[in-house]
């Protein structure tokens, strides 16, 4: 039976986490997408669009940087995601300042929003792709109704920063989200049975991937 390697083109630690937790061992490869670049282009897009059209960026900038190597032989899949809150008819990514933290939480306590979560899995044999699939999974949040001095010490903690929405689900701010309606793999940042339905497009068991102790 062929061996297929498994790379994650993300370079987010929850991702590595719940692919690992769940019997992959992926190589992780970064891209170097312009995302700004990539939103500007999509200015009428439809949200669940949007997150799949980053998701396969992210691939083919992955898949190039595969191509360009000198040790792409063999059969090897590539899953890229990517994800955004839609918070009152607009989609929000990292916040990357305190401030802005402050005012999405100040604007999403006690209310809900949807976290999309973009996947796209390439599949590579030898020197070409040979399958991609793509899909968007959304998940309800509904978010805590908490004070202002909760969402400063939150902020101020920097964990918002740097993830989609400005919160987490396996973090700090799992304390900060009352109920979820939909898959929680998808908001930590990778959705398993979203993957699991893209690997089997391209002709991937995924139990043919686990590595088991």
């Amino acid at each position: 039976m062929t061996t297929v390697s498994v790379v994650l083109g993300s370079a987010s630690p929850a991702r590595l986490r719940v692919l690992r937790a769940a019997g992959l061992d992926p190589r992780v490869i970064v891209s170097d997408v312009d995302e700004d670049a990539v939103l500007d282009a999509l200015p009428d897009a439809p949200p669940e669009q949007v997150v799949v059209r980053l998701a396969g960026a992210k691939s083919d900038a992955v898949v190039a940087a595969i191509l360009a190597g000198d040790d792409h032989a063999g059969d090897t899949v590539v899953l890229t995601c990517d994800s955004m809150l839609l918070f009152d008819g607009a989609l929000s990514g990292k916040p990357h300042t305190v401030d802005v933290a402050r005012d999405r939480w100040r604007r999403m306590r006690g209310r809900s929003a949807e976290l999309l979560t973009g996947h796209w899995v390439s599949r590579i044999e030898g020197s070409r792709v040979v399958g991609t699939a793509n899909a968007s999974a959304a998940t309800t949040i509904h978010f805590a109704d908490i004070d202002d001095a909760t969402i400063d010490a939150y902020a101020a903690t920097g964990e918002p920063l740097a993830v989609a929405g400005a919160f987490t689900l396996d973090g700090l701010g799992g304390w900060f989200v009352e109920a979820i309606d939909g898959d929680p793999s998808s908001v930590i940042g990778i959705g398993l049975p979203t993957v699991r339905r893209l690997l089997a497009d391209v002709g991937v068991d995924v139990t043919t991937l686990w590595h088991l102790p």
